[in-house]
């Protein structure tokens, strides 16, 4: 908050809000007009508003500008990974999309930001899942926690990245897929519909 202070006789807050310039930041990594900037960018429009749908519906109290700013980076790593159907030439193995954009935010300054990106996949990754799955992440949790970062990991899953980009799964296809990365997987799925479904 910002106090003006113009007369002596006038004296009142005005509250500062600035919108982060997420657009800006993509363009340092992706080249503009490109079907991977292209593919990026309609994604994480969909989950921004799914994410916000979700909290209006649920009437949630959260951070809607970080909501919006954090869902449309949420996936910027996928540059630096290999998934050539979604026009991805990097070299990283893409279940490292989120580690690899959680260093990117860090180094934009950004580390709020960057644990969306780290806790997004899945429906968040523990570290019995890394070692049991033996998957190329550090042992660690990378679940999410905040209303924030939970509802943005949620519509996430409503979304491919291969498909028609704003057509919405049904909830039981999403079901079906975190069961078939075990019963924790789809528990955590179930406790994000049940919260905001």
């Amino acid at each position: 908050m910002a106090v003006c202070r113009g007369f002596p006789f006038l004296s009142y807050r005005v509250k500062q809000t600035f919108m982060l310039d997420y657009r800006g930041i993509m363009l340092k990594y992706y080249e503009a007009g490109s079907p991977l900037f292209r593919t990026l960018w309609i994604h994480s429009e969909c989950v921004a508003r799914k994410a916000l749908e979700c909290l209006d519906r649920r009437g949630i109290d959260a951070d809607r500008d970080f909501v919006r700013e954090a869902a449309m980076l949420h996936d910027i790593g996928i540059v630096r990974c290999n998934a050539p159907s979604i026009f991805c030439t990097g070299a990283g193995p893409y279940i490292r999309h989120g580690m690899l954009g959680a260093e990117m935010l860090r180094n934009e300054g950004l580390p709020r930001h960057a644990l969306v990106c780290e806790r997004h996949t899945g429906s968040g990754l523990s570290a019995d899942d890394i070692i049991k799955e033996n998957l190329p992440l550090p042992p660690r949790d990378m679940l999410p926690l905040s209303v924030e970062e939970r509802v943005i990991c949620y519509a996430d899953k409503f979304f491919s990245k291969s498909r028609r980009l704003d057509e919405e799964k049904p909830v039981d296809k999403i079901m079906a897929q975190m069961a078939a990365h075990g019963a924790d997987v789809a528990s955590r799925f179930a406790d994000l519909h049940a919260q905001f479904g």
